[in-house]
């Protein structure tokens, strides 16, 4: 104390800085967002069935609403780079959840046909928001860690998944209905934003233009492409996984109906093995060796499918799948915010747009084919894409310098 009774200068700032949170409080944080996002679409998706029958529509305007909530999810990551711009990160997560959180709670009640779709689509744009804003806010903790964390965040993402279906499944059995796992998940989103608010990054990261030049002086493009390519190709794969590998078990197969969704199961359960390793092998490996393990992963996992005609083989193929996707998607992302310190946020905005594009192809293109060709064929359509993402894993070396192995 002063004379006067007050704090000296020094004690107020050490004070202060005793109250920030720690490194490793701001990465639990970030985590529990990435857990609302992944018990919030968990939620959404499994309770389609639900929101179909109440609504009463045709699987036609079902993959119609679908496509508008990928393309509002598409302009929900821009909102995110713009937001990240202006005022950080952060900012652009918390409003994310909050938009998520109030759209799921609004999913809830019967509405006309229009407000439920304008519900929807409002939904996508936060959750287009919270996936860019996630990753911006990964990248930036990591740094302050000064080791990998990446992989760890991601693993949230799954574990929450599992939870939501557990909780589907539940609400469903004891009668209390769908709506009130989507309203739990929805609770949940608000809870992360107001609660974390103060431990997220505060940090954002803004490189000007070139004066007069209207260009970027640190190959942001290239950056972008690389790293892009990687997410479109992982998603590629996890979309023909998710959508069609239960289908492909069920009709292709004649797999029972309590055999059926192993595939996805185990699709799962390795993309969460695979990521709770991941932050401990891809700093050891080096990001190169392990994208392209990764690739051959993936592809190996799905041509096995494509070859043998087996459902124990099939789920195995399956979950050779995951656990190369599982690593692929956070060190994309984690490469791409590595390669460009100055302007992560926009460019992890941007490479979060290749999402969308992977996940449409991987679950269109596969049904397209499924009717000339077969479904078994059809997983042929990923491992093509794989092996031709093969050679951009060269390019990853020159991109940045390896993240440090974990203490």
């Amino acid at each position: 104390m002063s004379a006067h009774g007050e704090r000296s200068p020094a004690r107020a700032g050490a004070a202060v800085s005793a109250a920030e949170p720690t490194g490793g409080a701001r990465a639990r944080w970030i985590g529990a967002g990435y857990a609302a996002q992944g018990l919030g679409y968990a939620a959404v998706v499994t309770a389609l069935p639900m929101f179909k029958e109440r609504q009463g529509f045709d699987d036609a305007l079902v993959s119609v609403i679908l496509l508008l909530v990928v393309v509002a999810a598409a302009g929900g990551s821009l909102v995110a780079d713009a937001v990240a711009a202006r005022w950080g990160s952060r900012f652009a997560l918390a409003g994310g959840l909050v938009a998520v959180g109030v759209a799921l709670g609004l999913t809830t009640f019967r509405t006309p046909t229009a407000a439920f779709v304008a519900i929807l689509m409002a939904y996508g744009v936060g959750l287009g928001t919270v996936d860019a804003s996630l990753s911006m806010q990964g990248v930036l903790v990591q740094v302050r860690l000064g080791r990998s964390v990446m992989n760890r965040l991601f693993a949230a993402y799954t574990a929450a998944a599992f939870v939501a279906a557990l909780l589907m499944s539940a609400f469903v059995a004891g009668g209390a209905g769908a709506g009130v796992a989507v309203g739990t998940a929805g609770a949940f989103a608000v809870v992360v934003a107001a609660a974390g608010w103060r431990a997220y990054e505060p940090a954002r990261t803004v490189l000007p233009a070139l004066a007069g030049a209207g260009r970027r002086p640190d190959g942001t493009r290239r950056i972008v492409l690389i790293c892009g390519v990687l997410v479109f190709t992982a998603f590629l794969a996890d979309s023909a996984v998710s959508t069609w590998s239960s289908v492909y078990l069920h009709d292709s197969l004649r797999a029972a109906d309590s055999v059926a969704p192993l595939g996805y199961a185990a699709y799962q359960v390795a993309v969460f093995v695979s990521r709770l390793a991941g932050d401990h092998v891809v700093p050891r490996a080096g990001r190169t060796a392990a994208a392209a393990a990764s690739l051959l992963a993936c592809a190996a996992g799905c041509a096995l499918v494509a070859a043998v005609p087996s459902v124990p083989v099939a789920v195995a193929g399956f979950a050779l799948t995951g656990l190369g996707v599982g690593v692929l998607v956070p060190l994309a992302f984690s490469a791409a915010g590595h390669a460009a310190p100055g302007n992560s946020d926009e460019v992890i905005a941007r490479v979060n747009l290749f999402n969308y594009g992977g996940a449409l192809v991987g679950a269109v293109l596969l049904g397209l084919l499924s009717e000339p060709v077969g479904l078994r064929a059809a997983f042929l359509v990923p491992v093509l894409g794989l092996l031709l993402t093969l050679p951009v894993v060269r390019a990853l070396r020159a991109l940045s310098p390896p993240v440090p192995a974990p203490a």
